[in-house]
């Protein structure tokens, strides 16, 4: 039951302390996304882990809400794989659910991380591609830091009942 009361914790950080990020946690948030479920197991997602300081400088200048990264020690762009896609724009819900396992097993191990998102704006995609040399089989779908917060807050509950409904709308 503690490691599902986690998803209900979880929330967005984006200010960081300047404490690296161990290289076994960068591994594990890498398995967590490779984990998450795909269309027909097609798994179309590759990975970019930054954490070079001047290229995280540099990314509040080509995405504007990623000011952040200039305190995050890394950030992990997630990118949807084209060539391995079995069933055509599929790739965005599997990219989805591997950033949404990154955030939570982020989240499960103290750390902190934010989804700053890219596609579909495709000034972002563009933008991404250039600064760090995307190939072309390749869409960046989301970035995101990922740190020792440097912030303490909570998570307000989001449950809604009102937006449920049984069997028919």
């Amino acid at each position: 039951m503690e490691s599902v009361l986690n998803l209900l914790s979880r929330h967005s950080v984006r200010k960081f302390l300047s404490t690296p990020v161990e290289e076994w946690r960068l591994e594990f948030l890498l398995k967590a996304a490779m984990q998450a479920p795909s269309a027909g197991n097609q798994m179309p997602w590759e990975f970019l882990v930054i954490d070079d300081r001047a290229l995280l400088d540099r990314l509040p200048e080509v995405h504007p809400y990623a000011a952040m990264t200039r305190t995050a020690p890394m950030a992990i762009l997630v990118c949807g794989d084209q060539q391995r896609e079995k069933y055509q724009g599929f790739w965005v819900q599997d990219c989805a659910a591997a950033t949404q396992n990154i955030l939570l097993a982020a989240h499960g191990m103290g750390l902190g991380s934010v989804w700053v998102g890219v596609y579909p704006i495709a000034e972002r995609v563009d933008a991404l591609r250039q600064l760090f040399n995307v190939p072309a089989h390749l869409i960046p779908f989301s970035l995101i830091p990922v740190g020792w917060p440097a912030e303490n807050r909570s998570s307000p509950s989001r449950f809604d009942p009102s937006r449920i409904k049984r069997n028919r709308f």
